[in-house]
């Protein structure tokens, strides 16, 4: 291996179907999130393409060498070749920890019907000097046995276990008590079992059955996690209509396809409709159902009856498919979320990095606004993505959220998009909490002429409303932007926060989460032509930013030439604003003007700029114009599938952040944990 202390740990099972490649996988991303530099491989695999391989490729980047195949290794040990199998295998492995602190071997799955598979772990541990971490299955009553017996065959081979994993746990499993009979093999983690996680595309399901597809609808999307019959009448059958739901029936139930297309047309995500026995849909319902096929609904039809059909679906393998990314990182966070990072890192001692890596920024993140405990008011509350975002938040600790709205209409989008709202989550109506913001914006604004008629006319904008609440401290920051405006959000905020003590402008920040490292890219969505002071300022508040949030600030002034060699009004602009910078924030490590690739690689920068602390090596990009900003970060974010998390408002007395109006669930969850430890931030300063 490239590094003298990369470790080496090697995940074996108990027993078969313990879910190894899922542990296996998810260890890689906690290690990831801890800033480790994790490499993964899995020498021998049951079947090409594979999987294991396959996900660690597309879903970290790797470059993962192709296994050995399980049935040409029993080959090559009936010929006595296991001493050439394992030299190959070794080959495998230090080929894929060439360049990580940490590699994350599977080892093969128990196997009756090849007795050398146990013996070939063994091998494969001993050879590479590898720690051992056992999985097991916790809904099993031998679970403890099995452990036990995998345990002592590794330590009576001379190996080390160095943890202890339970997968599909449920909610009373132990954990200290897990611990206590282990005795003194560390526990690493109990995984819980998560029932949506094991549910099945619609498209799964129908490739199962061999169904014929009448309207795929969004059938590569919608997941099944439950099925129903419907044998009875509509009123009995109703209850059943959630999101998630496979409806199975004949194409003769006029009543029952009309009541599921009824759903569908409310909102409801049902799974698909399943027409059985071959039968189709009258034409006549089939033009009154269109509008609910419209969308997104999927239609199947098979000849089966129905219980064959729900037999048949009881049948689908619990295994991700290769082409469901979406399910297999949600299990691989799942997994993550249930290790003990404690405990993993008390096993290794690993050099120090100097970039954050993307998984180590949103672990970080999420960390980080967990310990901040803030409360964060979101006025577009009935909006569905921001329902589902402040759920996440609510679930996950990572902030405390208000959802303005009104709580019946918030509640039938929930209930639209499966969501059940959490006790803790907070809803207040604007018509009820509106007056007692009158008096509070009416002082705020009294140089303006503010009258109480008119205030409480702006308070009808539930962003302004939102704002007010924090401008009194009733709350420590706003995120908005899923369908208002950039100028709707912010410019309450500018009226009503005002920017910060020794700040002159509000700027903007996005980090750019490359595949190896985050960047902080500013101003890229507020300031359309900064002069050179308001740059120098933009600097100072990019590098602030990039600091509160791990990343190590070296500040490039982006421009179309780099150093003396360019002249002409927008490069000076750009010398002078680091001039200012470097006079009036000594300690900052900031150096330009630097044209892009000089900033950001080590050879162009060696060349171009042999002398400079930043040419490089550069975390934080200041843009000279907003055109220049904004199209670098669409191009970069679109051309190299680079996600973005911002923008994140900088300069304000108090945090208020905007949202792109084609925000993902995802990205509203992370700008509110941004916006949480901004608040923490602002009250340490």
């Amino acid at each position: 291996m490239k590094r003298k202390n990369a470790q080496v740990f090697l995940v074996i099972p108990a027993r078969k179907a313990v879910g190894l490649t899922s542990v296996a996988l998810g260890l890689v991303r906690t290690l990831q999130r801890l800033g480790v530099e994790a490499g993964f491989v899995k020498p021998i695999a049951e079947e090409t393409p594979d999987r294991s391989g396959y996900f660690a490729r597309q879903i970290f980047q790797m470059q993962v060498p192709e296994a050995l195949l399980l049935q040409a290794t029993a080959e090559r040990i009936a010929a006595n070749q296991t001493s050439e199998l394992l030299e190959e295998i070794v080959g495998l492995c230090m080929k894929a920890g060439e360049a990580a602190d940490v590699l994350v071997i599977e080892g093969l799955h128990a196997d009756e019907s090849h007795s050398f598979i146990s013996q070939i772990n063994v091998d494969i541990a001993r050879s590479l000097n590898a720690e051992v971490i056992v999985v097991a299955d916790a809904s099993l009553d031998s679970a403890f046995a099995d452990l036990r017996f995998a345990i002592g065959q590794f330590l009576n081979s001379g190996c080390k276990v160095a943890g202890v994993v339970f997968n599909k746990a449920a909610e009373e499993f132990d954990g200290a008590d897990a611990q206590r009979r282990l005795g003194k093999t560390r526990l690493w983690g109990v995984v819980h079992d998560n029932p949506i996680l094991r549910a099945p595309r619609t498209l799964d399901v129908a490739q199962h059955l061999g169904a014929e597809v009448v309207a795929p609808g969004e059938i590569g999307v919608r997941r099944v996690i439950q099925t129903v019959i419907a044998a009875r009448s509509v009123a009995q059958f109703i209850p059943g209509l959630r999101p998630g739901t496979l409806v199975i029936t004949s194409g003769d139930r006029d009543d029952i396809i009309l009541a599921a297309a009824l759903a569908a047309s409310r909102g409801i995500q049902l799974a698909g409709l399943l027409l059985a026995h071959g039968s189709r849909i009258a034409p006549q319902v089939m033009e009154l159902a269109a509008p609910a096929f419209n969308t997104g609904l999927p239609v199947l039809r098979t000849a089966d009856d129905s219980f064959s059909i729900a037999r048949q679906i009881g049948r689908i393998s619990s295994a991700v498919p290769s082409d469901d990314m979406a399910r297999m990182n949600d299990v691989l966070d799942n997994v993550a979320e249930h290790l003990d990072t404690t405990a993993i890192s008390a096993s290794f001692c690993l050099p120090e990095h100097t970039k954050l890596s993307p998984p180590a920024f949103r672990y970080q993140l999420i960390q980080k606004a967990r310990a901040a405990k803030k409360r964060i008011v979101l006025p577009e509350g009935e909006e569905p993505r921001t329902v589902r975002a402040a759920v996440i938040c609510e679930q996950k600790g990572i902030a405390h959220c208000v959802l303005l709205g009104k709580r019946e209409v918030i509640e039938s989008v929930a209930a639209s998009q499966g969501v059940t709202l959490p006790a803790g989550l907070e809803i207040l109506d604007p018509d009820l909490i509106r007056q007692r913001y009158v008096e509070p914006m009416v002082e705020l604004r009294k140089a303006k002429g503010l009258t109480p008629q008119s205030a409480l006319a702006q308070l009808e904008d539930a962003v302004v409303l939102g704002t007010m609440m924090l401008a009194v401290d009733d709350v420590d920051g706003l995120v908005s932007g899923a369908v208002h405006t950039t100028a709707s959000t912010v410019r309450p905020a500018l009226q009503l926060i005002k920017t910060a003590p020794g700040s002159s402008i509000v700027s903007s920040v996005f980090f750019m989460l490359m595949p190896d490292q985050v960047l902080v890219y500013g101003d890229c969505a507020i300031n359309p032509a900064p002069n050179a002071e308001q740059l120098a300022e933009i600097a100072k508040q990019s590098a602030d930013s990039a600091a509160a949030f791990g990343i190590v600030p070296k500040v490039a002034m982006i421009s179309y030439s780099t150093g003396t060699s360019g002249t002409g009004e927008d490069v000076e602009k750009v010398r002078q604003a680091t001039e200012i910078a470097q006079q009036r924030y000594p300690g900052l490590t900031l150096d330009g003007p630097l044209q892009y690739d000089a900033a950001s690689v080590a050879d162009v920068g060696r060349q171009k700029a042999p002398n400079s602390k930043v040419a490089g090596q550069a975390t934080v990009f200041v843009f000279p114009d907003l055109n220049t900003g904004n199209t670098t970060y669409k191009a970069v974010q679109r051309s190299a599938n680079v996600v973005s998390v911002g923008p994140m408002l900088q300069g304000l007395r108090k945090p208020v952040n905007d949202l792109s109006r084609g925000a993902l669930v995802d990205d509203i969850v992370f700008t509110i944990a941004l916006t949480a430890i901004q608040a923490m931030t602002d009250e340490a300063t």
